[in-house]
C-alpha cells in the first residue's frame, strides 16, 4: 500500500517547488491535453448541433480523404518544401552567429551585437509582415529605389510565386536567428578556455580552433534542436503564412496550417480539418522518434 501520510509530508515539504511548476502544468493541461479530447471528431461526421456524443461515426473515412484529395497533396508539398527550406537555410544561421560572436573578444561590442540581432524576436508576426509589406509593395521603398537608381519597373515581390517562399525564410531568419543564438552561446560558455589556450600553443589557427573545439562543444545541442525541429516539419506557423498569403500566391503558399483554417473555420468542415491536424501531429511524433533513435545510433544523447 502507498504510505499516504509519508507522501503527504513529502508534498508539503516541497510545496513551494510544486507551486512554482503549477502555472506551467496548468497551461499544458488546459491548452494542450484537454483539447486532445476534441480529436475524436476526426472519426465522426461532426455536427455542432448534435455534439461529439451523438454525431455519426465514420471511422477513418476522413483520413482516406487526405490522400485522395489532390488539393491536400499540393498543400502537403508546399508545407514540406517550406519546412525543408527553413531547415536548410534558417536553422544553421544561429549556429554561425554563435560561432562568430564567440570569436569576438570585445565584451561591449559582443553584447551590443547580441542585443541588436535578437530584438526582432519580440516583434509579432503582424509587425514583421507589415514592415516587409511597406518595403516590398509596388510603391514601397525597394521598388522606389530600383526605379530612381536603375530606372526599373516595379517588381511584384508580394504577388510573385517565385519570391513567396524565399521571403518567408528570410523573415524567419531575421526574426528568430538572434534568439536561437542564445542557446548555442550558452552551450559555448561551458567550454574550458584552457582548450583554446592549449590549441594556440600547439599552433592551431582560428579555423582549426573553431573546427576542433567550438563546433564539437555545440554538436549535441545542434542535434537536439534539429530533432525537435523535425517534429515540426508539418508546422510552418499559421500567423506568418496567413498574413503573407494572397490570391496570387495561393498555389505555392497555402500550407497545412492555413488549409486547416480554411476548411475548419471558413467552410465548417470540422471533422476533415481535425483529421488533417491529427495527421500532422502523428507524423511529427514519428519523425521525432525516428530522428532520436538515429542520433543515438551515432552515439549522441538525443532528447530522451
Amino acid at each position: 500500500m502507498i504510505n499516504t501520510a509519508g507522501l503527504g509530508k513529502k508534498l508539503w515539504k516541497s510545496r513551494y517547488m510544486y507551486l512554482f511548476v503549477l502555472p506551467g502544468t496548468l497551461y499544458f493541461l488546459i491548452y494542450k491535453y484537454i483539447p486532445l479530447l476534441g480529436s475524436v471528431i476526426a472519426f465522426q461526421n461532426y455536427n455542432p448541433f448534435e455534439g461529439m456524443l451523438h454525431s455519426e461515426w465514420v471511422g477513418l473515412d476522413h483520413f482516406y480523404r487526405i490522400f485522395d484529395n489532390t488539393e491536400v497533396i499540393r498543400v502537403l508539398y508546399n508545407t514540406l518544401t517550406l519546412s525543408f527550406l527553413q531547415i536548410a537555410f534558417a536553422f544553421p544561421v544561429p549556429v554561425l552567429l554563435a560561432v562568430m560572436l564567440n570569436e569576438v573578444r570585445g565584451e561591449f561590442f559582443k553584447r551590443l551585437i547580441q542585443s541588436i540581432i535578437y530584438l526582432p524576436h519580440f516583434l509579432s508576426w503582424v509587425v514583421v509582415v507589415g514592415i516587409v509589406t511597406l518595403f516590398l509593395r509596388s510603391d514601397g521603398l525597394i521598388n522606389s529605389m530600383l526605379h530612381e537608381w536603375f530606372g526599373m519597373q516595379p517588381i511584384a515581390f508580394l504577388q510573385s510565386e517565385a519570391f513567396f517562399k524565399p521571403l518567408l525564410v528570410l523573415e524567419v531568419i531575421w526574426k528568430e536567428a538572434g534568439w536561437g543564438t542564445i542557446i548555442f552561446l550558452a552551450a559555448l560558455s561551458g567550454v574550458n578556455p584552457e582548450l583554446y589556450e592549449a590549441s594556440v600553443v600547439d599552433g592551431a589557427n582560428r579555423m582549426r580552433r573553431i573546427w576542433h573545439i567550438t563546433l564539437p562543444a555545440i554538436r549535441s545541442t545542434v542535434i537536439i534542436l534539429l530533432i525537435l525541429r523535425l517534429g515540426q516539419v508539418l508546422d510552418n506557423g499559421f500567423e506568418q503564412v496567413f498574413l503573407m498569403l494572397n490570391p496570387y500566391v495561393d498555389q505555392v503558399g497555402n500550407v497545412l496550417d492555413t488549409y486547416v483554417y480554411y476548411k475548419g473555420i471558413q467552410q465548417s468542415d470540422f471533422s476533415f480539418a481535425t483529421a488533417v491536424g491529427l495527421f500532422k501531429s502523428v507524423v511529427g511524433m514519428i519523425l521525432v522518434i525516428a530522428a532520436n533513435r538515429l542520433a543515438k545510433r551515432f552515439g549522441e544523447e538525443g532528447i530522451y
